[in-house]
Protein backbone atom coordinates (compact mmCIF):
# COMPACT_ATOMS: atom_id res chain seq x y z
CA UNK A 1 0.00 0.00 0.00
CA UNK A 2 1.29 3.23 -0.75
CA UNK A 3 2.13 5.63 2.42
CA UNK A 4 0.96 9.08 2.91
CA UNK A 5 3.53 10.29 0.56
CA UNK A 6 3.89 7.68 -1.60
CA UNK A 7 1.13 7.54 -4.12
CA UNK A 8 0.40 4.92 -6.91
CA UNK A 9 -2.58 5.19 -9.08
CA UNK A 10 -3.44 3.50 -12.11
CA UNK A 11 -1.71 0.06 -13.89
CA UNK A 12 1.07 2.04 -15.10
CA UNK A 13 2.36 3.42 -11.23
CA UNK A 14 4.54 1.02 -9.15
CA UNK A 15 3.48 0.05 -5.82
CA UNK A 16 5.48 2.25 -3.91
CA UNK A 17 6.25 4.93 -6.54
CA UNK A 18 6.06 9.02 -5.52
CA UNK A 19 4.12 10.94 -7.95
CA UNK A 20 4.47 14.52 -8.37
CA UNK A 21 1.77 17.21 -8.66
CA UNK A 22 1.17 16.89 -11.88
CA UNK A 23 0.82 13.50 -12.24
CA UNK A 24 -1.64 13.64 -9.42
CA UNK A 25 -3.60 16.08 -11.11
CA UNK A 26 -3.36 13.92 -14.76
CA UNK A 27 -4.36 10.44 -12.55
CA UNK A 28 -7.87 11.53 -11.77
CA UNK A 29 -9.16 14.46 -13.70
CA UNK A 30 -12.73 14.92 -12.04
CA UNK A 31 -10.72 15.38 -8.29
CA UNK A 32 -11.12 18.03 -6.77
CA UNK A 33 -8.21 19.26 -5.04
CA UNK A 34 -8.51 21.46 -1.13
CA UNK A 35 -8.10 24.89 -1.55
CA UNK A 36 -7.82 27.28 1.25
CA UNK A 37 -9.67 30.90 1.20
CA UNK A 38 -6.94 32.92 2.36
CA UNK A 39 -8.60 36.62 1.32
CA UNK A 40 -12.02 37.71 0.45
CA UNK A 41 -12.34 41.18 -0.86
CA UNK A 42 -16.12 43.00 -1.24
CA UNK A 43 -16.01 44.56 -4.83
CA UNK A 44 -19.95 45.64 -5.17
CA UNK A 45 -23.14 44.82 -3.27
CA UNK A 46 -23.18 41.54 -5.32
CA UNK A 47 -19.19 40.60 -6.35
CA UNK A 48 -16.65 39.50 -3.99
CA UNK A 49 -13.06 38.73 -4.69
CA UNK A 50 -11.62 35.26 -3.68
CA UNK A 51 -7.94 34.76 -3.17
CA UNK A 52 -7.21 30.38 -2.47
CA UNK A 53 -4.41 28.59 -1.79
CA UNK A 54 -4.31 25.20 -2.65
CA UNK A 55 -3.42 22.97 0.57
CA UNK A 56 -1.38 20.29 -0.86
CA UNK A 57 2.37 21.69 -1.87
CA UNK A 58 2.61 19.26 -4.66
CA UNK A 59 -0.51 20.56 -6.51
CA UNK A 60 0.13 24.12 -5.38
CA UNK A 61 3.48 23.72 -6.91
CA UNK A 62 2.26 21.82 -10.33
CA UNK A 63 -0.73 24.30 -10.94
CA UNK A 64 -0.23 26.67 -13.57
CA UNK A 65 -2.91 28.61 -15.68
CA UNK A 66 -2.92 31.36 -18.40
CA UNK A 67 -4.86 34.64 -18.93
CA UNK A 68 -8.37 33.76 -19.80
CA UNK A 69 -8.46 29.93 -18.16
CA UNK A 70 -11.12 28.81 -15.61
CA UNK A 71 -11.11 26.57 -12.98
CA UNK A 72 -14.30 24.28 -11.61
CA UNK A 73 -15.25 25.32 -7.91
CA UNK A 74 -16.51 22.93 -5.83
CA UNK A 75 -18.48 23.32 -2.21
CA UNK A 76 -18.43 20.27 -0.79
CA UNK A 77 -21.85 19.06 -0.54
CA UNK A 78 -23.11 21.82 -2.36
CA UNK A 79 -21.67 21.34 -6.00
CA UNK A 80 -19.28 22.85 -8.82
CA UNK A 81 -19.41 25.66 -10.88
CA UNK A 82 -16.92 27.16 -13.09
CA UNK A 83 -15.24 30.50 -12.90
CA UNK A 84 -13.01 32.18 -14.41
CA UNK A 85 -9.51 33.03 -12.93
CA UNK A 86 -9.01 36.98 -12.68
CA UNK A 87 -5.21 36.69 -11.18
CA UNK A 88 -1.98 36.59 -12.98
CA UNK A 89 -0.07 33.58 -13.31
CA UNK A 90 3.03 35.58 -11.92
CA UNK A 91 1.08 35.16 -8.73
CA UNK A 92 2.59 32.33 -7.43
CA UNK A 93 0.96 30.35 -5.05
CA UNK A 94 -2.48 31.67 -4.84
CA UNK A 95 -5.61 32.29 -7.35
CA UNK A 96 -7.72 34.87 -7.40
CA UNK A 97 -11.80 34.26 -8.53
CA UNK A 98 -14.25 37.06 -8.94
CA UNK A 99 -17.62 35.81 -8.06
CA UNK A 100 -21.31 37.12 -8.46
CA UNK A 101 -23.90 36.15 -5.93
CA UNK A 102 -26.86 35.08 -8.84
CA UNK A 103 -27.67 31.61 -7.51
CA UNK A 104 -27.73 28.89 -4.49
CA UNK A 105 -23.68 27.79 -5.57
CA UNK A 106 -22.63 31.13 -5.71
CA UNK A 107 -24.42 32.63 -2.46
CA UNK A 108 -23.35 29.87 -0.76
CA UNK A 109 -19.34 30.77 -1.40
CA UNK A 110 -20.08 34.52 -0.42
CA UNK A 111 -21.49 33.16 2.77
CA UNK A 112 -17.75 31.54 3.13
CA UNK A 113 -15.17 33.08 5.65
CA UNK A 114 -11.41 33.02 5.45
CA UNK A 115 -10.15 29.59 6.23
CA UNK A 116 -12.69 27.82 4.85
CA UNK A 117 -12.19 24.80 2.21
CA UNK A 118 -13.69 24.26 -1.42
CA UNK A 119 -12.39 22.13 -4.19
CA UNK A 120 -10.30 23.37 -6.94
CA UNK A 121 -9.66 21.22 -10.83
CA UNK A 122 -8.62 22.76 -13.38
CA UNK A 123 -6.97 25.01 -15.31
CA UNK A 124 -9.39 24.38 -17.92
CA UNK A 125 -10.12 26.01 -21.54
CA UNK A 126 -8.12 28.03 -24.33
CA UNK A 127 -6.22 30.93 -22.91
CA UNK A 128 -5.79 34.28 -24.24
CA UNK A 129 -2.67 34.64 -26.86
CA UNK A 130 -0.42 36.32 -24.80
CA UNK A 131 3.14 35.14 -26.46
CA UNK A 132 1.26 36.22 -29.72
CA UNK A 133 0.43 39.23 -28.33
CA UNK A 134 4.49 40.27 -26.84
CA UNK A 135 5.60 43.31 -29.17
CA UNK A 136 2.29 44.77 -30.22
CA UNK A 137 -0.27 47.04 -28.75
CA UNK A 138 -3.46 45.76 -26.58
CA UNK A 139 -7.16 47.07 -26.78
CA UNK A 140 -8.71 45.62 -23.85
CA UNK A 141 -12.96 46.00 -23.79
CA UNK A 142 -14.69 44.71 -20.82
CA UNK A 143 -18.55 45.15 -19.94
CA UNK A 144 -19.79 44.31 -16.42
CA UNK A 145 -18.57 41.21 -14.70
CA UNK A 146 -16.35 40.69 -17.82
CA UNK A 147 -13.06 42.10 -16.15
CA UNK A 148 -12.86 39.64 -13.99
CA UNK A 149 -10.90 37.16 -17.22
CA UNK A 150 -9.40 40.28 -18.55
CA UNK A 151 -8.20 41.16 -15.03
CA UNK A 152 -5.70 38.22 -15.51
CA UNK A 153 -4.25 38.83 -18.69
CA UNK A 154 -3.96 43.17 -17.79
CA UNK A 155 -2.20 41.95 -14.60
CA UNK A 156 0.02 39.64 -16.68
CA UNK A 157 0.80 42.33 -19.29
CA UNK A 158 1.41 44.60 -16.28
CA UNK A 159 3.72 41.94 -14.61
CA UNK A 160 5.84 42.06 -18.15
CA UNK A 161 4.60 45.37 -19.43
CA UNK A 162 8.50 45.98 -21.38
CA UNK A 163 7.26 43.35 -24.04
CA UNK A 164 4.30 44.96 -25.18
CA UNK A 165 2.98 48.38 -26.70
CA UNK A 166 0.00 50.72 -26.31
CA UNK A 167 -2.08 49.22 -23.68
CA UNK A 168 -5.60 50.67 -23.57
CA UNK A 169 -8.19 49.53 -21.18
CA UNK A 170 -12.02 50.08 -21.60
CA UNK A 171 -14.57 49.48 -18.90
CA UNK A 172 -18.07 49.84 -19.37
CA UNK A 173 -20.92 49.36 -16.02
CA UNK A 174 -24.78 49.72 -15.64
CA UNK A 175 -24.03 52.54 -13.21
CA UNK A 176 -20.83 53.37 -10.73
CA UNK A 177 -22.30 51.22 -7.63
CA UNK A 178 -21.10 48.05 -10.44
CA UNK A 179 -17.89 49.13 -11.18
CA UNK A 180 -15.90 46.62 -9.64
CA UNK A 181 -11.88 47.30 -9.17
CA UNK A 182 -11.66 50.28 -8.44
CA UNK A 183 -8.63 50.74 -6.75
CA UNK A 184 -7.14 48.94 -9.22
CA UNK A 185 -8.50 51.10 -11.87
CA UNK A 186 -7.10 54.13 -9.86
CA UNK A 187 -3.64 53.04 -10.02
CA UNK A 188 -4.29 51.94 -14.27
CA UNK A 189 -5.37 55.75 -14.13
CA UNK A 190 -2.37 57.42 -12.55
CA UNK A 191 0.01 55.05 -14.45
CA UNK A 192 1.54 56.83 -18.31
CA UNK A 193 1.89 53.25 -19.54
CA UNK A 194 -1.68 52.54 -19.51
CA UNK A 195 -4.90 54.35 -21.31
CA UNK A 196 -7.92 53.82 -19.23
CA UNK A 197 -11.02 55.02 -20.31
CA UNK A 198 -14.39 54.00 -17.89
CA UNK A 199 -18.01 54.59 -18.72
CA UNK A 200 -21.45 53.89 -17.49
CA UNK A 201 -24.53 53.75 -18.50
CA UNK A 202 -26.44 55.97 -15.51
CA UNK A 203 -24.06 57.93 -13.63
CA UNK A 204 -24.88 59.48 -9.98
CA UNK A 205 -23.65 62.51 -8.63
CA UNK A 206 -20.13 61.07 -7.90
CA UNK A 207 -19.38 60.01 -11.09
CA UNK A 208 -16.59 62.04 -13.15
CA UNK A 209 -15.91 59.71 -15.99
CA UNK A 210 -17.57 59.12 -19.37
CA UNK A 211 -20.93 58.21 -19.92
CA UNK A 212 -22.34 55.98 -22.22
CA UNK A 213 -22.21 52.30 -23.97
CA UNK A 214 -18.93 50.83 -23.70
CA UNK A 215 -18.15 51.75 -27.31
CA UNK A 216 -18.49 55.66 -26.83
CA UNK A 217 -14.79 55.86 -25.92
CA UNK A 218 -13.27 54.93 -29.51
CA UNK A 219 -14.32 57.75 -30.70
CA UNK A 220 -10.95 59.01 -28.78
CA UNK A 221 -8.52 55.87 -30.01
CA UNK A 222 -5.91 55.93 -32.60
CA UNK A 223 -5.44 52.70 -33.16
CA UNK A 224 -2.22 51.29 -35.36
CA UNK A 225 -4.19 48.23 -36.86
CA UNK A 226 -1.16 46.85 -38.30
CA UNK A 227 -0.12 46.32 -34.55
CA UNK A 228 -3.20 45.95 -32.36
CA UNK A 229 -4.61 42.98 -30.91
CA UNK A 230 -8.06 43.25 -29.28
CA UNK A 231 -9.56 41.29 -25.92
CA UNK A 232 -13.30 41.72 -25.03
CA UNK A 233 -15.61 40.23 -22.53
CA UNK A 234 -18.62 41.05 -21.19
CA UNK A 235 -22.61 40.48 -21.89
CA UNK A 236 -23.17 38.63 -25.28
CA UNK A 237 -25.25 41.78 -26.92
CA UNK A 238 -22.07 44.00 -26.00
CA UNK A 239 -19.81 41.53 -28.59
CA UNK A 240 -21.23 42.76 -31.77
CA UNK A 241 -21.00 46.17 -31.10
CA UNK A 242 -17.64 45.92 -29.86
CA UNK A 243 -16.60 43.81 -32.61
CA UNK A 244 -17.90 46.34 -35.03
CA UNK A 245 -15.58 49.16 -33.41
CA UNK A 246 -12.49 47.37 -33.59
CA UNK A 247 -12.97 46.57 -37.32
CA UNK A 248 -13.66 49.90 -38.03
CA UNK A 249 -9.84 50.68 -36.62
CA UNK A 250 -9.14 48.02 -39.29
CA UNK A 251 -7.58 45.57 -36.43
CA UNK A 252 -8.25 42.17 -38.62
CA UNK A 253 -10.97 38.99 -37.62
CA UNK A 254 -8.03 37.04 -36.50
CA UNK A 255 -6.69 39.46 -34.11
CA UNK A 256 -9.98 40.18 -32.01
CA UNK A 257 -10.30 37.58 -29.40
CA UNK A 258 -13.32 37.29 -27.12
CA UNK A 259 -13.79 34.75 -24.46
CA UNK A 260 -17.57 33.27 -24.26
CA UNK A 261 -18.82 32.06 -21.13
CA UNK A 262 -21.37 29.25 -21.14
CA UNK A 263 -22.19 26.47 -18.50
CA UNK A 264 -18.77 24.27 -18.51
CA UNK A 265 -19.81 21.49 -16.50
CA UNK A 266 -17.44 19.32 -16.87
CA UNK A 267 -14.29 21.42 -18.10
CA UNK A 268 -13.41 19.17 -20.36
CA UNK A 269 -15.74 18.57 -23.27
CA UNK A 270 -17.49 15.02 -22.19
CA UNK A 271 -21.05 16.40 -20.84
CA UNK A 272 -21.89 18.49 -23.53
CA UNK A 273 -23.28 21.82 -21.19
CA UNK A 274 -21.35 24.24 -22.93
CA UNK A 275 -21.39 23.41 -26.45
CA UNK A 276 -21.97 25.95 -29.18
CA UNK A 277 -22.55 24.36 -32.54
CA UNK A 278 -19.26 21.80 -33.29
CA UNK A 279 -17.28 23.66 -30.75
CA UNK A 280 -16.80 22.71 -27.17
CA UNK A 281 -16.28 26.54 -25.04
CA UNK A 282 -14.46 24.44 -22.61
CA UNK A 283 -11.45 22.90 -24.61
CA UNK A 284 -11.95 24.78 -27.93
CA UNK A 285 -12.73 28.31 -26.18
CA UNK A 286 -13.85 29.81 -24.10
CA UNK A 287 -11.33 31.91 -26.10
CA UNK A 288 -12.16 32.87 -29.85
CA UNK A 289 -11.03 34.93 -32.46
CA UNK A 290 -13.39 36.74 -34.34
CA UNK A 291 -13.12 34.89 -36.88
CA UNK A 292 -13.53 31.23 -35.33
CA UNK A 293 -16.23 32.84 -33.48
CA UNK A 294 -17.96 34.17 -36.36
CA UNK A 295 -18.17 30.23 -37.68
CA UNK A 296 -19.61 28.71 -34.89
CA UNK A 297 -23.69 28.32 -35.38
CA UNK A 298 -25.20 29.85 -33.18
CA UNK A 299 -22.47 31.95 -31.11
CA UNK A 300 -22.81 35.75 -32.69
Amino acid sequence: MPTSTQVAVGPLAHAGSVMDGAQLMAANPYRPWEARITSITPLTENEKLFEFRLIDERIRDAFHHEPGQFVEVSIFGVGEAPISISSSPSKSGFIELCVRRMGEFTTRLHEMQCGDIVGLRGPYGRPFPFDDMRGHDVLLVAGGLGIAPLRSLINNIHDERSDFGNVTIIYGSKNPREVMFREQFEMWRHRKDFDLYLTVDHPDDTWDGEVGLVTAPFAHLDVDPRNTFGAICGPPVMYRFVVEEMRKKGIPYDRIYMSFERHMKCGMGKCGHCQVGHQYCCIDGPVFNYWEAKNIQGSM
